[in-house]
C-alpha cells in the first residue's frame, strides 16, 4: 500500500509538473503585459511626471480631480461609449448572419469565410488610408457614388455630427470577420438532432433559429460581446490614423486611448494619461461585471 501511495503521489506530482509546465508561457506573458503594467500604470497615476521622464513628483489625487474636472476627459468618455454602441450591436447581428449563411452547405464556403477573415488579418494602416480615400470629401469614392445619384459630397471625417459613425463603420467592417468565425464555431457545435426534431414538429427556418441556434448558440454570443466590447472600449488606432488634433471633427471622435496617448507622449504628462488609463480600466470592468451578472438570465449552458 504505502508502494502504491508513493507511486500515486509520484505521478501526481508529474501532472502538476508538466500542467505548469504548459501554463507557464500565458501565465508569464499575463503577467509581464498585463499584471504588471497595470500596477505601474496605477502607480504613476499618483504623480507628475518631471523633466524628461524623470523625479516624478507626488501629487496624490491630484490627477484624479483634474481628471474628473476635465470636460475633454467626459467628452472622450461619451465618444468611446457611443462608437461601443455603434460597433456592437452591429457588428454582431452581421457576423450572427453570415455564419448562419456559411454554415450551410453553399460553394465556395471556405474561400467566403476567408474573405471576410482578410480585415481582422489587414495591418492597421493599410486599412486606414484605404478607408481615408474613400472618405475623402473631394474625390472620395463614396462621394462619387452619391454624386451619381445626385446627392451633395459628405464630409465623412470632419463633420463633427457623423465623423464618429464614419469611424464606426470601420471599426465593423473590421471586426465582423473574427466574430464570424467565432460564432461559425460555435454553431457547428449544436447538433443536428434539435433541428431534425424541430424539422418534425413543422418549425419553418425562422423559427429553428430563434428557438434551435440562438438559445444554443448563447455561450459563444456572450463571449463574442464581451470582447468585442472590451476591443471596441479601447479604440484607437482608426481614430489616431483618420483624426489629427487639429480635424473639426476631434472633440466628437477623441476616445479615452486616444486622449491618453496625448496627455503621455505628446504632452509627456504620464502622471495624467495614467489616471485617463484608469478611468478606462474601472469602466471596462463594470461594463464586464454587469455583463456576468446578466448572463445568467439568458446564456444557456445546458
Amino acid at each position: 500500500m504505502a508502494k502504491l501511495s508513493n507511486k500515486v503521489s509520484k505521478n501526481t506530482w508529474n501532472e502538476w509538473i508538466w500542467a505548469w509546465f504548459l501554463i507557464a508561457p500565458t501565465t508569464i506573458g499575463l503577467i509581464v503585459l498585463n499584471i504588471i503594467p497595470i500596477f505601474q500604470t496605477a502607480y504613476l497615476s499618483f504623480f507628475k511626471s518631471g523633466d524628461f521622464g524623470r523625479n516624478h513628483i507626488f501629487v496624490g489625487l491630484d490627477n484624479y480631480v483634474r481628471m474628473f474636472q476635465d470636460p475633454q476627459v467626459w467628452q472622450a468618455v461619451v465618444n468611446t461609449l457611443v462608437y461601443t454602441l455603434l460597433v456592437v450591436p452591429v457588428s454582431i447581428a452581421f457576423a450572427m448572419l453570415i455564419a448562419v449563411l456559411l454554415n450551410r452547405p453553399i460553394r465556395g464556403r471556405s474561400l467566403y469565410r476567408t474573405i471576410y477573415f482578410i480585415p481582422m488579418i489587414a495591418a492597421p494602416a493599410a486599412v486606414t488610408m484605404v478607408w481615408r480615400w474613400l472618405y475623402n470629401s473631394n474625390f472620395g469614392l463614396i462621394n462619387y457614388l452619391l454624386s451619381l445619384l445626385g446627392i451633395p459630397p459628405v464630409n465623412w471625417t470632419t463633420d463633427p455630427k457623423i465623423a464618429i459613425v464614419s469611424i464606426a463603420i470601420i471599426g465593423i467592417w473590421s471586426i465582423v470577420g473574427y466574430n464570424m468565425v467565432l460564432l461559425l464555431a460555435g454553431l457547428q457545435e449544436i447538433p443536428r438532432d434539435f433541428y431534425e426534431a424541430s424539422e418534425i414538429d413543422g418549425a419553418g427556418k425562422v423559427k429553428q433559429f430563434f428557438t434551435v441556434t440562438l438559445p444554443l448558440v448563447t455561450p459563444t454570443l456572450f463571449f463574442v460581446m464581451v470582447t468585442t466590447i472590451i476591443q471596441s472600449m479601447q479604440v484607437f488606432d482608426v481614430i489616431y490614423m483618420m483624426i489629427d488634433i487639429t480635424n473639426p471633427a476631434y472633440e466628437k471622435t477623441v476616445s479615452l486611448v486616444y486622449l491618453f496617448y496625448n496627455n503621455s507622449f505628446k504632452y509627456s504628462d504620464k502622471g495624467y494619461g495614467s489616471a485617463i488609463v484608469m478611468l478606462l480600466l474601472a469602466i471596462i470592468m463594470i461594463i464586464t461585471v454587469i455583463q456576468i451578472k446578466v448572463q445568467k438570465k439568458w446564456v444557456n449552458y445546458s
